[in-house]
């Protein structure tokens, strides 16, 4: 069941601009069905996708299993002449009294952004995509803003394609490994230094243990390791002092759910064992020759960590992966040491907000002041080092330890 847009309901400002800067022969939609979309959703999808949160299978299991209901469900689709242009999959959240649109998976993916045609959006000019994109939030009811989180940028023939998405602010970068193999891989970036100290810490992991590396799809076998994955995670997370994001049995059922043997998500773990028992876990979905890690664990053990078993699992992710056809691992946003030393594609992200109505736009500028803050704190090492201290203190009140403790 599809409802038809009519412009500038919630947006009046939107009306005018659409009037006379929208591409001719572009038309928009707004379903609540899932499957409503299915079939444009797949043909947007046909060239690869740039995150699973862009998957329909991803998508259609995460909607499932968390129990999504229908009405928190907004479908926004725009056609050209008749043909799949753009596609905004969203899920309204209540945020503090504020309706908020944001994507499905939420922080369950490292970025996301709408599926579109890129040569036909390329085509266009500045105001006939910026039109595009408040014409497809014109006809929303029920919901005060737009707020799209970690959108990597993406140029096309010299085109930033979803610069006139709403406001936008630079946020992260998104790490990712290209490369044709793994001996392109192994000397693009590992130089005699780096090679020497891997090569150390692997002879320090083997003084414990005989280790055994493991690449395991969809199937039963999967399903133990996830159990010893989340422990690992959950075990980080208390160690950190921050909240387990796979804590609900919603999340974790999910996951579980993408590992069996007969579902449409495909699944690749990379396991490091040592002496039988896992020690480092790395959690992927497969799209083509496109690789995607959401999820990676290690034991907390101090003594197995003195040989570093998550940066030599990740040393055979690299040497299996890019001998077997994968072309692109995907190590998502935000930098680590192992990003650093693997990854030779840096890509901007940016958080794209936009308003709906009054509360929206009040929202979304609150929320853009506390962002361009964390920033600020994050860069200045004095500031830094004050919130951590501050994060500290408050968890000790509430009798929780703080890293160190």
């Amino acid at each position: 069941m599809t409802d038809s847009i009519a412009f500038g309901k919630e947006f009046p400002e939107t009306r005018q601009a659409t009037a006379l800067q929208l591409a001719p022969g572009i038309a928009f939609g707004l379903t609540h069905v899932l499957s409503d979309v299915e079939q444009t959703w797949r043909t947007l999808g046909a060239r690869g996708v740039e995150s699973p949160g862009q998957s329909y299978d991803f998508i259609q299991l995460w909607t499932a299993t968390l129990g999504i209901p229908r009405t928190d469900q907004f479908y926004l689709t725009a056609t050209l002449n008749g043909r799949p242009l753009a596609l905004l999959p969203l899920h309204r959240r209540k945020v503090r009294g504020v309706r908020i649109l944001s994507w499905l998976p939420g922080p369950h993916v490292g970025c996301n952004a709408p599926l579109v045609d890129e040569r036909s959006l390329a085509a266009m000019s500045s105001d006939e995509r910026r039109a595009l994109w408040q014409g497809l939030l014109a006809g929303i009811e029920g919901a005060d803003a737009v707020y799209l989180k970690a959108i990597p940028q993406t140029m096309r023939a010299g085109i930033d394609l979803f610069a006139e998405l709403g406001h936008s602010l630079d946020s992260d970068t998104l790490y990712r490994s290209e490369f044709a193999s793994w001996d392109e891989a192994n000397t693009t970036q590992r130089n005699k230094s780096r090679r020497k100290h891997d090569r150390q810490q692997g002879e320090r992991l083997e003084a414990l243990g005989a280790v055994d590396f493991e690449t395991i799809g969809n199937g039963p076998k999967a399903l133990d390791v996830l159990d010893t994955m989340f422990k690992q995670r959950a075990a980080r997370f208390r160690t950190m002092g921050v909240s387990d994001p796979f804590a609900r049995r919603e999340i974790r059922r999910f996951y579980d759910e993408t590992a069996w043997a007969g579902s449409r998500v495909p699944v690749k773990l990379h396991v490091l064992r040592l002496a039988g028992e896992i020690v480092a876990v790395r959690y992927n979905i497969v799209a083509g020759e496109r690789l995607f890690c959401l999820i990676s664990s290690m034991s907390d053990d101090l003594t197995i960590q003195v040989g570093s078993p998550g940066k030599q699992c990740l040393l055979r992710v690299m040497q299996t992966e890019f001998d077997a056809g994968t072309r692109m691992f995907d190590m998502g946003a935000g930098f680590t040491d192992e990003k650093r030393h693997w990854c030779n594609v840096h890509i901007p992200v940016r958080q794209h907000y936009l308003p709906i109505t009054g509360r929206g736009a009040l929202a979304i500028a609150a929320h853009r002041t506390w962002a361009i803050l964390r920033q600020r704190i994050k860069s200045d090492e004095r500031l830094l080092k004050w919130a951590k201290g501050l994060r500290g203190a408050l968890l000790r009140l509430k009798g929780q330890p703080a890293i160190g403790d």
